[in-house]
């Protein structure tokens, strides 16, 4: 039985890719072809029409690297060809099968109406169904030259992933441009075997349903002329026709595939190239829509539809169209699909804000759920933003790839760190590419982990990363196996129909609780620095310039709120939030971008904020407290000079700060030690910390030396940009042999320890260690000038304390993680990520590390010999990964990290918001209250602003940050005539309770978010 399965296996295939399918175009004439190379960067269309073109032709080398070559392709459909199915076939020269990582292309009528797009799996553009015969075809081709950064597999490093370094080599061979006959009845007979074939092979040996397929497929070669493909294909589909009708059993899983084309907003591409991408798509999708009726599509990223609104209107009107049809589905409501660990918690609230509005504005449609399938993890405090936002599920599909642990659910509740819970869903099929093929089919069943509890999923189905979407052959395989024997059901459907099926038959399905870690690309938290950078910073000073704005709103006369710039910057940052954009995964081009769109964002906010505070009016210097804390500590004067100063949370105070007999003890430094009567701080002759020991505690902080560079070696096994593996850890250098240690300021107020080091390959760190009057805060303030390669660079902390669990500061709160490795989960965990502040703490004391730019480190403890425990926080600064950006990180690095001995999460909590948001000191005529104070110990304010709206309203996001219940109460620095509780997009959900000393009363459970909308009384103004 063995040999007949393999020789009719053979057989099939044999006729099917040798006879069958080069027999699917029954006739074609060639276009005549023309040329423009477009220099430079893209052009319009209205340019490259009126263009000058050169014959060109067949197998001809085209397209520079990144270049843009315009075709002009003109023909006539031959009369004999009236009443068949005729298309334009068109080849570029496409490289393997990946549609969005190579060359791909727009056609164009001659008038500028986009009609399609091309590549390597979706080649035709439909001319006439059926043809009259002789029309006369003229189309203009945009050819992108997208170079394959994957080529190589990621084995090495490549001049290609920058415009600057690609060359101009011509990468593609034209191989084919030509108008056809599809001869419907051979392309229905190549899907036909496609499926059967498929299943057949994915079947059990002894199941007699494999058998009779493989039995079908030997009688319908026997029907096939192999002289006659076209003639012969209707009697062979006969003979397929009653294993294809054979219905599914009543009990198969059902799949409801929903049609998808992920682009990425950038990655092995700039973000020009995906604007073209989107059309290119939407294009596709759109005519694939005219043609199914059963067809529909989720799309996300509302930062995408803008592009095509903005660059091709035709596009668009047609996407609104197939919108009113409920062919397509906006989802995700988000305004990209943004990295899930990474962004702060404002930032994710922002992206949920602008990607429902825009939906909500341009379709009327209010979007129910997260659509994430391809970030690198996602925080604890998702579920709540998600509801908040009004969204009702929750779709990935990324927690597949871990390596150790198989994640035990695909469809469950997850609950937050504050207790929330959604309904959230992972397609068994393990891919957001599905194209229905047997493998896929066969996966999705057995993955499925909840049989017997739920009988669905969901499977997104079209060619992605780089876009390319759905194609017909996808959707006919689907139509076969809508009711196949042998295989899941397969339905096309909406994916909040999906999703409302699935939460109806399995209420009670499992609960996972925390964050959804993925075991795989953790170096994410790391690679690309300034990226990662240019993003916190940015977040900061969006919080900065509206709490500013706002106050200026509010008190100076005269004074317009920017809304429009303040929009437009947000969605800047939201947009290089992107998981290729801010994990540093991306190509060259896409950092370099990056980096100068930061610089950009913060010279604007920079200047809106100078704005709103000269708005208060010329006099004194003030200093401005951005912090939602209030804040005793060393500013510099705009002389230089350190001055002690006492400033309210989110106010301001004079710059001459107390009177002499109030400040605080003095710092003093004697040889390498500094010491100001909280913290003594001793640096050692190799430039770590020997001692830091806390006067307040008596007790010495450090187990073994602190603060030691250790640079390590760090080659992972794939994906240099994306993965740390365990193995770097074996092999490292410690930075003990410093060029200079030496002292760079002793002031009552500040005294400061310079360590110069130079190491590798003309690598240099600069570190200065300061500490303060009045703060136990030890800052590192670090100056990299970085030229190594397939290395990571980490500062560690061992600490004598004995952490059962480290504390690191998530979007609104804070997550535990156990510092043991007892479970293979446990231990899986050895690079983890944090935003400004990671905490390890025992009964009575604890120990902050803080940052104002790194998110990766790791958290490992030791027992000593004397029975002590020495737990190690070490903070990623720095790496040098290869591929896909060879020059990833290298050159000048500038941040600030700091340990804060004697630290309570509330300490944690106030000082990282002290080392990200510095004091502003600037000229203001007087004080204006502080728009917002809170009374409450762990209620923290994340946002202060106008609603977006324009009424006038004041917002204010506010959560309780230590992980448990708060209450307390909220004033305002202006009348106040009302408050709403509201969700996200600022709508009232129910009224605040106003007490009658005019506060609002705030009871928040630990880790709750809480957003209010406070009207201001009618004033003079």
């Amino acid at each position: 039985m063995h040999d007949e399965r393999r020789r009719i296996e053979e057989r099939v295939e044999r006729v099917h890719n040798q006879r069958i399918k080069p027999a699917i175009y029954a006739a074609t004439v060639p276009f005549e072809v023309e040329a423009w190379q477009a220099p430079g960067e893209p052009v319009p269309f209205a340019e490259a029409a009126a263009a000058a073109y050169e014959p060109f032709a067949m197998d001809t080398p085209w397209g520079p690297p990144w270049g843009t070559t315009w075709f002009r392709m003109r023909g006539q459909v031959p009369a004999e060809w009236a009443g068949k199915r005729v298309e334009a076939v068109i080849d570029l020269g496409f490289v393997g099968d990946w549609p969005g990582s190579q060359a791909e292309a727009l056609v164009h009528r001659t008038d500028g109406t986009p009609l399609k797009a091309v590549n390597p799996l979706n080649q035709y553009v439909p001319i006439g169904n059926p043809a009259t015969g002789g029309e006369s075809i003229d189309y203009l081709v945009e050819a992108a030259s997208n170079p394959d950064i994957l080529a190589n597999d990621f084995a090495g490093p490549t001049p290609l992933g920058d415009v600057l370094t690609a060359g101009d080599r011509p990468l593609y061979t034209f191989r084919r441009a030509d108008i056809a006959v599809l001869d419907e009845q051979v392309w229905h007979l190549d899907l036909d075997l496609q499926v059967l074939r498929e299943l057949m092979v994915h079947l059990g040996e002894h199941e007699p349903r494999r058998h009779e397929i493989m039995h079908a497929l030997d009688r319908a070669m026997d029907a096939l002329d192999l002289d006659d493909i076209s003639g012969s294909a209707a009697a062979v589909r006969e003979v397929l026709a009653p294993v294809l009708a054979r219905p599914a059993h009543a009990s198969a899983h059902t799949i409801s595939g929903v049609g998808h084309a992920h682009i990425d907003s950038a990655w092995l591409w700039p973000i020009r190239e995906t604007k073209r991408k989107t059309s290119r798509t939407f294009s596709n999708v759109t005519s694939l829509a005219e043609e199914y009726d059963d067809f529909i599509f989720a799309c996300s990223q509302a930062q995408q539809y803008e592009w095509v609104r903005d660059n091709y209107p035709q596009v668009w009107a047609r996407i609104q169209e197939s919108v009113k049809k409920g062919q397509w589905a906006p989802v995700g409501g988000m305004w990209v699909e943004s990295d899930g660990n990474l962004p702060g918690g404002e930032a994710i609230a922002r992206q949920l804000v602008h990607g429902k509005r825009f939906f909500i504005e341009h379709f009327g449609i209010e979007t129910k759920g997260v659509w994430l399938p391809d970030s690198f993890g996602y925080n604890a405090a998702y579920p709540q933003l998600a509801k908040l936002a009004g969204n009702e599920w929750f779709l990935t599909q990324k927690i597949s790839w871990n390596q150790t642990n198989k994640f035990p659910h695909h469809t469950f509740w997850w609950e937050g760190i504050d207790g929330t819970r959604i309904f959230t869903h992972f397609p068994p099929v393990d891919t957001y590419n599905a194209r229905f093929s047997g493998e896929e089919m066969d996966r999705a069943v057995r993955n499925y982990a909840e049989k017997g509890g739920g009988s669905r999923s969901l499977a997104p189905f079209g060619w992605g990363d780089g876009g390319g979407g759905p194609t017909r052959e996808i959707m006919e395989r689907a139509r076969r196996l809508a009711d196949l024997e042998g295989s899941p059901k397969v339905v096309v459907e909406h994916p909040d129909a999906f999703f409302a099926k699935a939460r109806a038959e399995y209420p009670d399905a499992p609960v996972w609780v925390g964050e959804l870690y993925l075991e795989l690309h953790r170096a994410t938290y790391t690679t690309q620095a300034r990226t990662k950078q240019g993003n916190r910073r940015s977040e900061h000073k969006l919080r900065e310039a509206e709490l500013w704005a706002t106050t200026a709103a509010l008190h100076a006369p005269g004074y317009a709120y920017p809304y429009d710039k303040l929009d437009r910057l947000w969605k800047t940052v939201l947009l290089h939030q992107f998981h290729d954009i801010l994990p540093g995964s991306s190509i060259a081009w896409v950092h370099r971008e990056a980096e100068a769109e930061y610089a950009r964002v913060a010279g604007e906010l920079e200047a809106l904020t100078a704005q709103a505070v000269a708005a208060l009016g010329g006099g004194d210097a003030r200093v401005f407290n951005t912090s939602p804390y209030a804040r005793a500590e060393v500013v510099r004067t705009p002389e230089g000079a350190p001055a002690y100063v006492e400033v309210p949370a989110s106010g301001s105070a004079p710059l001459a700060g107390p009177a002499a007999a109030e400040l605080p003890q003095p710092v003093t430094v004697a040889g390498r030690i500094l010491d100001n009567g909280l913290v003594r701080v001793q640096v050692a002759e190799d430039g770590t910390l020997s001692s830091v020991y806390d006067l307040r505690s008596s007790r010495e902080v450090l187990a073994d030396p602190g603060n030691l560079l250790r640079l390590h070696t760090d080659l992972p096994n794939y994906w240099d940009a994306w993965d740390i593996d365990k193995h770097y850890k074996n092999r490292y250098t410690d930075l003990l042999e410093p060029d200079a240690v030496t002292v760079v300021e002793e002031d009552p107020l500040v005294g400061a320890i310079r360590v110069t080091r130079s190491f590798g390959k003309g690598s240099t760190i600069t570190q200065t260690i300061t500490l303060r009057a009045g703060s136990p805060r030890i800052d590192f303030e670090t100056d990299i000038d970085w030229h190594e390669a397939e290395k990571i660079l980490k500062a560690a902390f061992p600490v004598d304390v004995r952490a059962p669990h480290s504390s690191a500061e998530i979007q609104f709160g804070h997550i535990q993680r156990p510092t043991h490795t007892n479970t293979s989960w446990e231990a899986a965990r050895f690079e983890v990520s944090g935003h400004r502040w990671v905490h390890i703490g025992e009964p009575g004391y604890g120990v902050a590390v803080i940052n104002d730019s790194t998110y990766g480190h790791d958290v490992s403890r030791t027992v000593r010999e004397d029975g002590g425990t020495t737990t190690t926080v070490a903070l990623s600064l720095v790496r040098a990964p290869r591929v896909p950006d060879p020059e990833a990180d290298q050159g000048r690095h500038r941040f600030t990290y700091a340990l804060l001995p004697g630290a309570s999460i509330e300490d944690a909590v106030a000082e990282g918001y002290a080392l990200n948001l510095p004091l502003r000191v600037a000229d203001a005529a007087g004080a204006p209250e502080p728009v917002v104070s809170v009374a409450g110990d762990g209620i923290t304010v994340e946002a202060v602003k106008l609603a977006d709206d324009e009424s006038g309203d004041v917002v204010v996001r506010l959560y309780e940050s230590r992980g448990g219940r708060a209450t307390g109460a909220l004033r305002t620095g202006f009348p106040l005539a009302g408050a709403q509780i509201t969700d996200l997009l600022e709508r009232p959900l129910e009224p605040a309770t106003v007490g009658a000393d005019g506060a609002v009363d705030v009871v928040l459970r630990p880790f709750q978010i809480l957003t209010l909308r406070l009207e201001r009384a009618a004033t003079g103004r």
